[in-house]
């Protein structure tokens, strides 16, 4: 196990969680995601697999949930029969047969991009299938992070609190602004040397590219790409519950900020997606919520989104047309993205990665053996039909659960959780190279879990008691 920097951070951080709360301290877990490039620990021994500052936070969190009265049985409550925790629990027990066994079955009959940081000293390079270290590592990457959906939903279900989910997005975007410029103005001044205590992970820093003479940002993550795909959730966030909530004065502001992070970022994945999820966000907007009645904002905002859309294509075009560092810009950073070294080479491992579906009949090479750049591609080479089938039932399932629609704060919160996660599927369908979506993912996907429940508990608690009463005090006068 090796020591950096950050693992103090981790520990400090952790002590706050333990000593607070999971409720009081869900902004510390919060502020963490940013630091998506800081380990907690790195272990050499397995491969040079790194331990981030979110696995370790979700341990702590863990800890606080399973003490608390009743924990186990509520974490229980939390996977069972017809609920999401269930269709999760599936997927994990799933992916770990395929880590486990897939890559060993299917052992030496289809080449692969490999995972394992052992195998990549010289690059990716393609390898005949074997179990390798990447198989541990992203099976314990998937652990934590169906982890942190458990405790979340558990938790929240409990105290469905959703101004505190609120209180801790704010963090969440402030921090990762503020590491957004630190990345930029050490850069420029030449002291980048101030940000390798929170980039001590075991990954590939892209911190010196550029975009026609325009520094990426990458703030605390490794690269452009990943940053982008974190703003557009922000991003995603705060649009819906803008929309939803008029009394927010918080709202507007942050909407603003994630907007100024997810065009800085100069990602075209991130650009890609945000286009496709406006389209589909405001085509959602207008054909479901229509029926109902439909916030004066909201409409605004559906209507404003294809207005949007249709203005921002033609403002492209003609500036395409008109303006030269323009065109020169988006042919880089979007039309002619595919021909580029890094384009072809993603090409290339998606084209592998489907071959590994058909290799291995379906079942898939195992999680952690294979390397794509697209979701659908990584998951079918990777765990087969069986279990991207599983996570997609998850994410149905999770977005069939409501609050009570007379918790009107909890019903904005819940709902601009699912648009976060969202806005993180449409993102991982240009750009994942994984099944696994991500801890913060599975930490938002698991408070709408848990405040939808817990709103529909409550009031159904409420509602009870006074029949309750109402009918011991008639058995009383009898």
């Amino acid at each position: 196990m090796e020591i950096v920097p950050s693992t103090f951070l981790a520990l400090a951080a952790c002590g706050l969680i333990v000593s607070q709360g999971p409720y009081k301290s869900l902004w510390v877990f919060f502020a963490l995601v940013p630091f998506g490039a800081a380990a907690a620990f790195n272990l050499p021994a397995v491969g040079g697999s790194t331990i981030g500052l979110k696995e370790c936070a979700v341990l702590a969190v863990f800890a606080c949930c399973a003490v608390q009265p009743y924990g186990a049985n509520r974490m229980l409550g939390t996977l069972k029969p017809g609920q999401p925790g269930f269709w999760l629990l599936m997927f994990w027990l799933f992916c770990l047969l395929s880590a486990l066994f897939a890559a060993r079955v299917f052992a030496g009959q289809t080449e692969i991009f490999s995972l394992s940081r052992s195998s990549n000293d010289s690059g990716i390079v393609a390898i005949p299938l074997r179990a390798t270290s990447g198989n541990i590592t992203q099976l314990f990457l998937l652990t934590m992070s169906a982890l942190a959906y458990l405790c979340f939903a558990t938790l929240f279900r409990a105290r469905p609190n959703g101004a505190i989910v609120v209180r801790s997005m704010v963090v969440a975007s402030v921090v990762h602004l503020v590491l957004g410029l630190l990345d930029v103005f050490t850069f420029s001044t030449g002291t980048s040397a101030l940000m390798e205590p929170i980039r001590t992970a075991n990954y590939a820093i892209l911190e010196d590219h550029y975009m026609m003479g325009l520094k990426r940002m990458i703030g605390g993550f490794p690269e452009a790409s990943v940053f982008g795909a974190f703003s557009l959730g922000l991003f995603a966030f705060w649009l819906h519950y803008w929309a939803q909530n008029r009394q927010s004065k918080i709202a507007p502001w942050m909407l603003a900020l994630s907007i100024f992070v997810l065009l800085r970022s100069t990602s075209s994945g991130a650009y890609v997606a945000v286009v496709i999820y406006l389209v589909l966000y405001g085509g959602f907007m207008m054909v479901t919520r229509m029926r109902d009645r439909l916030p004066g904002r909201a409409a605004a905002v559906a209507i404003a989104v294809v207005m949007l859309c249709w203005l921002f294509g033609w403002t492209l075009y003609v500036a395409m047309e008109t303006l030269t560092p323009v065109s020169d810009f988006l042919e880089r950073s979007l039309f002619g993205k595919l021909d580029t070294s890094s384009g072809v080479e993603r090409m290339s491992w998606n084209n592998q990665a489907f071959q590994n579906f058909v290799d291995t009949w379906m079942v898939g090479a195992g999680l952690g053996s294979v390397r794509a750049s697209n979701w659908l591609v990584a998951s079918l080479g990777s765990i087969g039909v069986i279990g991207t089938g599983l996570y997609l039932i998850f994410f149905l399932s999770l977005f069939r659960l409501s609050p009570d629609p007379r918790d009107q704060e909890n019903v904005a919160v819940t709902e601009s959780l699912k648009a976060a996660c969202f806005a993180f599927f449409c993102s991982d369908l240009l750009i994942a190279t994984t099944p696994n979506p991500g801890m913060f993912f599975f930490t938002l996907a698991g408070l709408s879990a848990g405040l939808s429940r817990g709103s529909v508990l409550r009031y159904r608690a409420m509602v009870d008691v006074p029949l309750q009463t109402k009918a011991m005090r008639g058995q009383a006068a009898y």
